[in-house]
C-alpha cells in the first residue's frame, strides 16, 4: 500500500515537535520528547512492518554518515531506515572525509549542510559533535561518541516497551564498564519512570559529572539508582539485565588489563537467578562470550536480536521526527 507524503499525518495542535532539533545526548530531551520518538518510531514499524505501508515520509531528503568507527547496526539500520522512507544516506569514512584536518570541523559541517538534511555521525570524541553541531544548519545526530550513545537507548527503550507492554517501574540493572551505553541510560532511564542500578568494577565508574546529573534526575522522577560493586547484589529483582563490551575500540591494548579487572562480571543464567521473575537481557552487540554466556545470550531470556532490529526502526522515528511533521497514526501506542 503506497501512501502519499500529503496524507501520512501531521502534527496536531499542542503536540511535541522536534522538527530540526539536534540529537547529541538524551540529557537535550525530556521525557515526553524521548516518548514521542519512541511512539514514532512504534508507529513506522506497525505501519510499515506489520501493514506493508509505504511512507515516502523522506522523500527527496538525504542523510550524511559521517564514520570515524566502523559499525554493523549503526550503518544498516540508517541506509535500509532512510531509505524505506524513500529518502537517501551517504556513507563516508575517514578516507572520504578527514574531519578537522583540510577543512575545519565547522565548516565541514557548513559544506554538508549545504548538501544533506540531516548529519549522523559517529566519531571518537563527543567534542567533534559538539562541533559539527555548531556550524550546521541541519539536525546533527549523535550515531556514537565516546560519551554517549543515545540511539542505542532508543532501540533499547522500544525493545523493552513491545516486551513488557510498559516502561514504568521497571528495573534495569547495568554490569560492566561506566561506558556510554550506562551514561546514555542514565541521562534517560529515570524520565522514563524506570530504576537503574549499576555494578562496575573500581575503577570502571561512570564519569562523575554524568553521574551528578543521573543523581539530579533520580531524585527529580522519583526512582531509584543504586551503585555497587557487586554483580550479583545490583541484579537483585531487576526486570533487564544490561552489558557491553569490557574493550571497546581504541582500547584494545588494555584488553589483557581488562579482562583480569572484570573477572566475575560475566552476565549468566546463574546471575539471572536473583532478578525479577519474568527478567530478559539486552546487549547492544558485538558480543565476545566473556561478557555473558552462550547459555543466556542464546536463550529466550535473551532480546538481542529484536533489540539490534529495532535500531531501524528508532533511527526511522527519529529521523521524521526531526526532519518533518509527522503525528504517529496509531491511537492505542501508548509509551
Amino acid at each position: 500500500m503506497i501512501v502519499s507524503p500529503g496524507s501520512v499525518g501531521s502534527v496536531a495542535p499542542g503536540a511535541v515537535n522536534l522538527k530540526g532539533r539536534h540529537f547529541l545526548t538524551l540529557r537535550d530531551f525530556s521525557a515526553e520528547e524521548i516518548k514521542h520518538v519512541l511512539r514514532v518510531s512504534a508507529d513506522l514499524k506497525k505501519r510499515i512492518k506489520h501493514e506493508g505501508q509505504f511512507l515516502p515520509l523522506l522523500q527527496g531528503k538525504s542523510a550524511a554518515m559521517i564514520f570515524e568507527k566502523r559499525s554493523t547496526r549503526t550503518r544498516m539500520s540508517t541506509e535500509t531506515g532512510v531509505s524505506l522512507l524513500g529518502g537517501h544516506a551517504c556513507f563516508l569514512t575517514p578516507q572520504d572525509i578527514h574531519l578537522g584536518v583540510n577543512e575545519s570541523t565547522g565548516d565541514t559541517a557548513r559544506v554538508l549542510s549545504g548538501f544533506a538534511d540531516a548529519v549522523l555521525a559517529r566519531v571518537h570524541s563527543h567534542s567533534t559533535l559538539e562541533e559539527l553541531a555548531s556550524g550546521a544548519s541541519v539536525p546533527v545526530i549523535n550515531g556514537l561518541s565516546d560519551r554517549y550513545h543515545p540511539v542505542q537507548i532508543l532501540a533499547d527503550l522500544l525493545t523493552l516497551q513491545e516486551h513488557y507492554g510498559s516502561l514504568e517501574g521497571l528495573t534495569l540493572t547495568w554490569i560492566g564498564d561506566g561506558t556510554n551505553i550506562l551514561h546514555s541510560l542514565m541521562m534517560s532511564l529515570a524520565k522514563m519512570g524506570m530504576n537503574l542500578r549499576v555494578a562496575t568494577p573500581k575503577g570502571y565508574e561512570a564519569d562523575s559529572g554524568v553521574l551528578q546529573e543521573a543523581r539530579r534526575l533520580s531524585q527529580q522522577f522519583g526512582t531509584a539508582l543504586v551503585l555497587t560493586s557487586d554483580p550479583m547484589e545490583a541484579a537483585q529483582g531487576a526486570n533487564v539485565l544490561v552489558t557491553d563490551t569490557w574493550v571497546s575500540m581504541g582500547q584494545e591494548k588494555e584488553k589483557a588489563q581488562r579482562l583480569r579487572d572484570f573477572q566475575g562480571y560475566q552476565v549468566t543464567m546463574q546471575t539471572g537467578s536473583v532478578a525479577a521473575p519474568d527478567w530478559v537481557f539486552l546487549h547492544c552487540l558485538p558480543r565476545k562470550p566473556e561478557e555473558v554466556s552462550d547459555e543466556l545470550f542464546y536463550s529466550s531470556r535473551s532480546l538481542v536480536f529484536p533489540e539490534s532490529e529495532n535500531r531501524k526502526w528508532t533511527i526511522m522515528g527519529l529521523m521524521v521526527s526531526l526532519l518533518t511533521d509527522y503525528s504517529p497514526q496509531t491511537p492505542q501506542l501508548k509509551i
